[in-house]
Parts: C-alpha cells; structure tokens; sequence
C-alpha cells in the first residue's frame, strides 16, 4: 500500500460517523507476480504468506459492502486512508437517494439507504464505542434499540446557505458546500432535509440576487458583498425568520428583496426579516450589526408542551420532533428524584429546555451555558413557560461551579461536540452525586468521558441512540450512570 496508488477494496463496516474500512484487494503488480510464480513452479513460502496478509484502508462517504476503485492518499505506520474515484458495484442495501444533489452536495452521507437499515448502522457504531469502554464494568448495563427521528424529511428547523460558485468564475449559487470542498457551493433547490418553504425562499433569494447581478463574498480575497442566506422555521407554529448576511462593502436597497419574500407562497408564515452585516474574514454566520426589515427578530417553538421564544442566533435543536424523542427520553432516564427539595444541575444548558422539563420536579434548577444569548433566552423562555425555580447563569462551566453556592443532588450534561473539558469533569465528579444523565451529539468523546466516570466510581445502567439527524453521520446518545461505593473494574480494566 503506498501513496498515489489506484486499489479496488469492498467496505467491510463504516465506524462513527462516516469512516468506511475498506478491504483492499491484491495490487495488480503483486497479483501478477504471484501468477508468474505459480507458473514457473517457484512459488515460496514468503509469498503465501503475503497472499494471507490483509491490507485495509480508511474511506469517508462509503456505504457497508460497497466494491470501490480508490487512491491511496495517505500511508502512516502501515494504515492507510483513500478516496473514492468510482463506485464499482452498489451495497447490497443501496437505492436510488430521493435527492439530486446526493453525492455532490456535503450534506448527507446515508441518504441512498433506507432509513431502518440506516438505524442500524447508527445502533451498530454507538454501542461498538460504548463497548469498547464500558467492557471494564463488571456490573451489567442495557443498551436499548435507537430510537428514530418520527419525522425523516423536511425535519430541519434552521437552515444556514452559502453564496458562492459551484466551479470557478461560475455563476452565482446559493446552498450548501460541495463534498469535499471548501470554496465549491451546489444550490440545494431539491434538497430534501428541508420542507417546500425552504426551497422556495432559496430559489426566489438566488433569483433575485442573479438578477440584480450582486457579487458573493470570496473567501480567498475577501471581496465581495453576499455572505449567507440563514432560515429558521419553528415545526410546530410555522412561523419563519429570515436573515441574509452581507459585508457592508455595498450599499443596496433590500426593500425589493423584502417584498419578493413576502410575496412568495409559503405554507408557514414570516415572523422576520433581518439584514445582518458581518465583515469578519472567517466563514461564519455572525452580526456586527443586524437590521429588521419586516417583522420581529424572534419567533416562537413549542415543545413538550412548553414555549421558547427563538432569535436567529438562538441554541436551539435542529429537528424539534426528535428533541421531544431526545428530551422525553432523558427524563424518562432521570425517572423520579428521590428527594422533595433537590436541586438540579443543568450544565451545558442551552436556551433551558431541559432545565425547564425538570423544573416542575425539583425544588431548583440551576442551569449553566457560555453563550449569553442562550442564557438571556432561557430566561425569558422560563417566566414564559411560569417557572420560577429555574435559575441560569452565564460562563464557563469549568468556572461557574466554583461559584455556585447550592450543591446538586442531580446532574444533568449536555455538553458541545468536543465533550467536557477534562478539569470541568473532574469538578462534576467531586460533587459525588448518586445518578447523571448525559447528553451526548458525538458518541466518540462520550466515550473518552466515560472512560474517566468510570475510574471515578460511576458505572453506565443504560444507554439509547436517539436518530436526530436522519440520512447524516450524526446521533445523539442518553445515558444514565449511577455511582457505586467502590470501583467495578475488570483485571482487564486495571490493566
């Protein structure tokens, strides 16, 4: 296997969250030596050894049981990783993915397998990571089947599009990254994570934007007027926000853009129009300044029976029918706190909606988030929903619980991708509270967290995938731990 080489393989499993291992077959230079050997009589020993060998590669974007042809990008202590130049032969699960820019467009990875076959990719890959942690605990723990999203497609509430060129010098496109890309955007016109009113606002925005022959930001010089076209829409009130992001290089009268929005006929209906300008360099959806053109700069979401006032920049999960699978579960998980004036840690907490599910049982809860805007919302979301027991602070958890008075006698983590900060955890540890549920949206650094819970005293009961984001990579997974007197770790564990 070296670099710069052209191999066939078929993908054995994909791992979380979408990284196929492929078996490679035989080079053709070895496999031809190997014949000529065969025929001159003077096969040895060495090469039926290498003919045993199995050479794997790691592949992105590939579905189970695929036979690939694919260049070897990268070799580094006999692994090695590739890209796919051609599909040989389909999965034996593949079918036809229900959206054109499948496979062009960044945005999905499973979307040419069917949804329950996909489930069972995403239980298989979360419980493989539990697996290879939680094997230390001698007490036994349940792994319940993933729970799917009851909604598969148009889920998405919030949509973040890009202005660009689909190649070089092209004309104006408007959606999301190409596969593998970073400058590339395809217009998503069919995309199908999203509902119809998406796509009108999509199409009527490039349209109108092509016509009036108005520059895209270029990432490379920095130059240019058009950033990004964000759309959030509540699922279950049907209101809409609208924000186009520009730099503030042009001046341009967007009363006309307002006026086509407007004028198109959606099925929900716009709660707001913003304009907000951003001259940062990074490629990030973020305001220096933010104008409304119609409307208000908030909508409303209703949830589990609760409401929450949203603004553009607002936390809040992506597929409000699976947040209820999500947060139904985790309280379902947390079950009845045994004590009538206990008082809950939400860490992590977001615009409070977990915290606010739990207010009703418990004497307080006291939630932690970094971003202040989330912190201000839950606020308001709290006297929204009459809850006065809630109390949110904003900082840094590794921080704020330094200055928290009250100690818990629950905790609840639902922290970002990357996990919780190493000296953050061992802080939630010392607190040595019986049981915590923890909200995880990447299995791979919960399990390096368990892995630490674990050292400390604490042992899994049970854990579920929940399927937040069909047809992608992602999922979320709830477990529930408990703590135990001493440590229940296998020899092997120890070792």
């Amino acid at each position: 296997m070296k670099k710069g080489q052209i191999r066939e393989g078929i993908v054995m499993d994909v791992k979380f969250p979408n990284k196929g291992n492929v078996k490679l077959m035989p080079a053709s230079a070895d496999a031809e030596a190997k014949s000529s050997m065969k025929e001159n009589g003077t096969e040895e020993r060495s090469c039926i050894q290498a003919e045993e060998k199995e050479e794997f590669c790691t592949v992105k974007n590939v579905l189970p049981g695929q036979h690939l042809s694919l260049m070897i990008t990268k070799v580094r202590k006999g692994k090695g990783e590739g890209r796919v130049l051609q599909v040989l032969a389909p999965s034996p699960d593949e079918i036809q993915a229900p959206c054109p820019h499948f496979g062009n467009c960044g945005g999905c990875t499973y979307l040419a397998l069917p949804y329950e076959k996909q489930l069972g990719l995403k239980e298989k890959q979360v419980k493989e990571l539990l697996d290879s942690v939680l094997f230390r605990q001698e007490r036994s723990w349940e792994f319940e089947p993933i729970k799917a999203s009851p909604v598969q497609f148009g889920y998405r509430n919030k949509m973040e599009f890009s202005f660009g060129d689909e190649v070089k010098d092209g004309p104006l496109a408007l959606g999301m990254h190409k596969r593998g890309s970073f400058y590339d955007i395809v217009s998503v016109k069919d995309c199908r994570i999203v509902d119809e009113d998406y796509r009108q606002i999509l199409q009527g925005t490039l349209a109108y934007f092509t016509e009036e022959k108005a520059p895209f930001f270029h990432r490379l010089t920095h130059v240019g007027y058009l950033r990004h076209l964000l759309v959030r829409k509540a699922s279950h009130t049907g209101e809409i926000l609208i924000a186009l992001v520009t730099t503030t290089q042009e001046e341009r009268d967007l009363a006309p853009f307002r006026d086509m929005l407007l004028a198109l006929p959606l099925q929900g209906k716009i709660a707001g129009i913003l304009h907000i300008e951003n001259d940062s360099v990074a490629d990030v959806v973020k305001s220096d300044r933010t104008l409304v053109l119609y409307g208000q700069d908030y909508f409303y979401e209703e949830l589990l029976g609760l409401k929450f006032k949203i603004s553009v920049f607002s936390f809040f999960q992506t597929n409000s029918y699976g947040a209820e699978v999500l947060y139904q579960t985790a309280r379902e998980y947390i079950g009845n706190l045994d004590k009538e004036d206990c008082v809950v840690y939400d860490l992590y907490s977001g615009t409070g909606t977990i915290a606010q599910l739990m207010a009703p049982v418990a004497k307080k809860v006291i939630g932690v988030e970094i971003v202040e805007e989330a912190v201000e919302a839950a606020k308001k979301n709290a006297m929204l929903n009459g809850l006065d027991n809630c109390e949110f602070i904003a900082g840094d958890v590794l921080k704020v619980l330094d200055e928290i008075e009250e100690k818990p006698d629950f905790i609840i983590l639902d922290p970002p991708r990357d996990g919780i900060h190493p000296r953050a955890l061992q802080k939630i540890i010392k607190y040595g509270v019986d049981r915590m549920v923890y909200i995880s949206c990447k299995p791979t650094s919960l399990v390096r967290d368990l892995e630490v819970l674990l050292g400390n005293g604490y042992v899994v009961e049970k854990a579920v995938a929940v399927d937040q984001f069909p047809w992608t990579g992602n999922v979320e997974t709830v477990c529930l731990l408990k703590k135990i007197k001493q440590k229940l770790l296998s020899n092997a564990g120890r070792e």
